[in-house]
């Protein structure tokens, strides 16, 4: 789905359910920079020319299960029906979907650095893969969901030790900043998505009052 719809129309719009000459697509035409540069960069994380050093698959799977943990079901959707076409339907998405059902929490909570802060100091899930989403996922892919969960709940917890072990399970250093970049991307286009949706209701709204007050 990402590799066909997503790629000749503004994904934002498709998950907003934004359509052309709308009240919030006029809204978001008054922007057409920050628009485009919403949609370069979901482009440049999920159909990049080249993959490099984080495949499109793991990209994809990487996606879905934080559109999950966010409960966003329609960029969820999205993105586990891209790793659905790009896999061919194998074992991968159902290993994703059940570690978004053991990782779904309330966040964030974690632990700061001994000091004044250390009152505000939370303690929550810490998330593993289980032994059977391992088992399909293997271990550089768990341990991105583990290290994508942490910095969606915990982002206090991030240390040169969580670092360290995803180097050791085999993600290079450009690709933990690939990772980096698709968890802020997903927080980010999760939260316009909300904030379009809210003002096409408002909208919506106000259209109606105005329709019954004449």
């Amino acid at each position: 789905m990402p590799s066909s719809k997503s790629s000749s129309k503004d994904v934002i719009d498709l998950l907003a359910g934004i359509e052309p000459g709308s009240f919030v697509d006029r809204i978001r035409a008054e922007r057409p920079e920050t628009k485009l540069n919403a949609q370069k960069s979901y482009l440049a994380l999920f159909e990049p020319r080249e993959e490099g050093d984080v495949t499109r698959g793991e990209r994809l799977a990487l996606a879905t299960f934080i559109a999950g943990l966010h409960q966003a079901d329609e960029a969820s959707g999205l993105y586990d029906a891209g790793l659905n076409e790009l896999v061919g339907g194998s074992s991968l998405s159902g290993a994703v979907r059940a570690e978004v059902d053991n990782g779904v929490t309330n966040g964030p909570y974690g632990s700061y650095p001994e000091g004044p802060l250390s009152a505000e100091n939370k303690e929550g899930l810490v998330f593993a893969v289980s032994d059977i989403g391992r088992a399909v996922l293997g271990e550089k892919l768990s341990a991105g969901l583990e290290h994508a969960h942490l910095l969606v709940f915990r982002p206090r917890d991030a240390s040169p030790n969580a670092l360290q072990t995803l180097l050791d399970a085999g993600w290079s250093t450009t690709g933990i900043v690939t990772l980096s970049q698709i968890v802020a991307f997903l927080s980010f286009q999760i939260r316009v998505i909300k904030g379009l949706k809210a003002l096409g209701a408002a909208g919506a709204g106000q259209a109606a009052s105005s329709a019954a007050a004449e």
